[in-house]
């Protein structure tokens, strides 16, 4: 799914590109926002544990499955597309976090996936989404 947006806390940015960290909270923000607006309720955002992280936890609209999100945003193609920085290792870093956070909520009977938001952003604050549902299996 491809979604075009304007940010609009963009209009008020700095033109000029930020640093990494300025680069994944934009992305971050514009992810919620994104699943806000298709019914996703957030429950647990940037989860952090010895294993690894979740940028977010959400449950969908309707199935009421849980979702791990990986977003990754980028300001160009110079490296590629964003969503191929999510390889093996961080599937691995991911799945780690999002079973201590279901063990954590005594959640382990419940249906979950694991979806990834890519974000192209460019510095008149427009912006690309793609979501790539059920982006990889659990991955030990």
């Amino acid at each position: 799914m491809i979604w075009f947006g304007r940010n609009k806390k963009d209009s008020d940015a700095d033109p000029s590109p930020g640093g990494n960290r300025d680069t994944g909270n934009q992305g971050e923000e514009i992810a919620v926002a994104f699943l806000t607006a298709r019914g996703f309720r957030i429950l647990e955002r940037n989860f952090r544990c010895k294993g690894g992280e979740v940028d977010i936890v959400a449950r969908e609209a309707g199935s009421g499955c849980l979702v791990f999100v990986e977003v990754k945003a980028r300001r160009g193609l110079s490296y590629g597309v964003p969503q191929l920085a999510v390889n093996q290792f961080k599937q691995r870093q991911i799945s780690k976090a999002a079973l201590t956070w279901l063990s954590r909520q005594r959640l382990h009977d419940r249906d979950a996936r694991f979806d990834v938001i890519a974000i192209l952003l460019t510095d008149d604050g427009r912006h690309q989404v793609e979501h790539i549902v059920n982006a990889f299996e659990l991955a030990y």
